[in-house]
């Protein structure tokens, strides 16, 4: 007579599985994202207009102050050093300091961005 097997029965443990999403109200923002639903392209075109009003911020200020320079240059004709000294000194300043404010803007809207995305 063959020995007597009896049927063993094996657990297998794993991490816990986590509850759905949807039904317990809670959604994930990246999710959302990497599906390309409604609610992911809401979030990623959100990110894309305040980094798009960063830029056309700092283009309107280049643009005040660079844009008048022809006219003063032209109304000074006699003044070729003033000319090369406001171009090559007199704006570099708010140059590097609009650009260091765009810099700093647009990481912040990342950093914000991503706070939203990330999970709580």
């Amino acid at each position: 007579m063959p020995p007597d097997h009896t049927e063993r029965r094996v657990v297998v443990t794993g991490p816990p599985r986590q509850r759905s999403r949807t039904s317990s109200g809670y959604y994930r923002p990246r999710t959302e994202i990497d599906e390309q639903t409604t609610l992911g392209h809401t979030y990623v075109r959100s990110l894309m207009r305040t980094q798009l009003r960063a830029a056309l911020t700092v283009f309107a200020i280049l643009g005040l102050l660079v844009g008048p320079l022809p006219l003063l240059f032209a109304a000074m004709p006699d003044a070729r050093r003033l000319e090369w000294a406001v171009l090559g000194f007199g704006l570099y300043a708010p140059l590097v300091l609009l650009a260091r404010w765009y810099v700093r803007r647009a990481e912040r809207n990342e950093r914000d961005f991503i706070r939203l995305v990330e999970d709580r």
